[in-house]
């Protein structure tokens, strides 16, 4: 496929396989295995030695390396390894390179899992993680070791409460200190935040949000070089069983035809919800990098050029005034999942950020108000009058 062509232009056909039949929609191959001519061409296969065939759906299978191919040439990279779920693609990528005796630093402003992937399951296999103000650069200054710390995690804008972390900075810090950077991008989009062009070493997906962006599937990705992609992750991946399904794969090329469009309809319609709910009376605050008052505007123009497709916003009255407002909501759904075509509100301190202790709460600013929106597709002027409503019942 050509290099030269645009983003949106990939998004349509970079790494589009066909069949004998010619079919012009991506092929999905459901099956488990794949058949060899003779015994010798089976071997050949298992060395390596036919390069690009298949041989298991678990190591690789022509839709998902399809797929692979495709957010690879999007996000810069030389490769990418398709995963069962986000989550799969977080620990694949830090539990692969990282061994007993290795050292993490990571912004504490994070996804409850992530969270439980780095305190949980690193610190049970001797790896000792490092917890830092994400925004504050020289936390990650202090907190490096060089020669033993090997990687560094953030998200590119964290969950729920919308801080950046400048990526260019902190990837200079790490590099500096010989450590892998490793970004999650869920909610920066891989259409508004390039990190690897700004030093990141790995870029991780939940493709469940916005690059499937219809609430249909579960999956993941991991992105990098072709060097750490085959050689330290795919084996793990491969022998842990967190591949992504073909079907699955199917759903998620078929996602990106639209991804450019969706998330900047969504990013436009995000501006100016927030702006409608800014100076609101019933809410403390409204946070969103697209505003002028969100403290990290600037990075955000510069790192972005967007304020992005998520808003939250923190309601007077703790949880009872928040639960009222969901009740009231028409339009924006009650769920947990975020990217997707419907709008979705989320209350951080009772779902997804929930297991934290309270002091850890105040710290991240998941206040018992506290309310995540995800804009969808939705026209802006329905989403405003539908919020204005469940404002009305606070």
């Amino acid at each position: 496929m050509s290099k030269d062509w645009n983003r949106r232009t990939k998004l349509v056909h970079e790494g589009s396989r066909r069949s004998q039949y010619g079919e012009m929609a991506e092929a999905i191959f459901l099956t488990q295995g794949f058949v060899y001519p003779t015994a010798e061409a089976a071997e050949a296969r298992f060395l390596g030695i036919e390069g690009d065939e298949f041989i298991y759906a678990r190591y690789g299978n022509p839709t998902t390396r399809s797929f692979e191919e495709r957010i690879a040439a999007l996000e810069g990279t030389e490769d990418a390894f398709a995963t069962a779920s986000g989550m799969a693609a977080v620990n694949g990528a830090l539990v692969s390179m990282l061994r007993a005796g290795d050292h993490v630093v990571s912004a504490r402003a994070l996804f409850g899992s992530c969270l439980y992937i780095l305190e949980e399951v690193l610190g049970r296999f001797g790896v000792e993680v490092t917890f830092v103000d994400g925004a504050d650069l020289d936390q990650w200054r202090t907190a490096m070791r060089p020669g033993v710390t090997k990687a560094v995690f953030f998200e590119s804008m964290s969950n729920p409460a919308l801080e950046l972390v400048d990526i260019r900075a902190v990837c200079d810090i790490a590099h500096a200190a010989g450590a892998l950077v490793v970004v999650d991008n869920v909610f920066a989009t891989p259409i508004f935040s390039r990190a690897v062009e700004l030093g990141a070493d790995v870029v991780v997906y939940s493709t469940t949000k916005h690059i499937d962006g219809q609430g249909r599937a579960l999956g993941g990705v991991v992105c990098g070089t072709r060097d750490y992609i085959r050689k330290v992750l795919e084996p793990y991946m491969k022998h842990t069983g967190g591949s992504m399904s073909p079907f699955t794969s199917w759903i998620m090329l078929n996602g990106m035809v639209t991804l450019d469009l969706r998330c900047r309809a969504m990013a436009e319609s995000a501006l100016r919800v927030a702006q409608a709910l800014e100076g609101d009376a019933r809410l403390a605050s409204v946070i969103f990098p697209g505003l002028a008052s969100h403290p990290q505007h600037g990075l955000a123009v510069a790192q972005m050029g967007s304020g992005g497709t998520m808003i939250a916003f923190d309601i007077k009255g703790g949880k009872e005034a928040a639960f009222r407002f969901m009740n009231a909501l028409e339009i924006v759904r009650i769920s947990n999942n975020l990217g997707d075509a419907k709008s979705i509100a989320t209350h951080p301190a009772t779902t997804t950020h929930q297991r934290l202790p309270d002091t850890q709460k105040v710290l991240l600013g998941i206040t018992p108000g506290l309310i995540r929106l995800s804009i969808g597709l939705e026209d802006a002027d329905d989403l405003i009058a539908d919020l204005k409503r469940g404002l009305d019942a606070v």
